[in-house]
């Protein structure tokens, strides 16, 4: 798989840093493993996807074992965006991307509006 194109991160540390470091672009980091075959399918797609999508977001993977894999969540500015996806969790997208262009789509319907100042977020807290 192409996932070895993206930044990959390990460690709390690690996650820490690029939410606070990405300024003016939406993060998007997805949580999961490496060795699973969704998040392989997934991580594809989203390296597919990052070069069309990089002036306006930065993508990286979150390798941790979670209870919803993958779970894809979207930063801005480090606050961390809400979605309504039409599932009562808005936190995260956590179900994979099936094609390069759904993937683009989402980021894309976030970030046009007013570069993100129409959005609704929570104040990512550092624990």
């Amino acid at each position: 798989m192409s996932s070895y194109l993206l930044t990959v991160l390990t460690k709390k540390q690690e996650v820490d840093a690029i939410i606070r470091d990405t300024i003016d672009k939406v993060l998007v980091l997805r949580f999961g493993r490496a060795s699973d075959p969704v998040c392989l399918q997934l991580d594809d797609i989203l390296s597919k996807s990052a070069r069309e999508v990089s002036k306006f977001a930065s993508v990286a993977l979150v390798d941790i074992d979670i209870t919803f894999i993958p779970s894809t969540v979207f930063f801005f500015n480090a606050y961390h965006m809400k979605m309504d996806f039409g599932t009562a969790d808005h936190t995260k997208w956590a179900v994979a991307f099936h094609k390069k262009q759904d993937f683009i789509d989402v980021v894309e319907v976030y970030i046009a509006p007013q570069k993100l100042n129409d959005f609704k977020a929570v104040s990512y807290i550092n624990c």
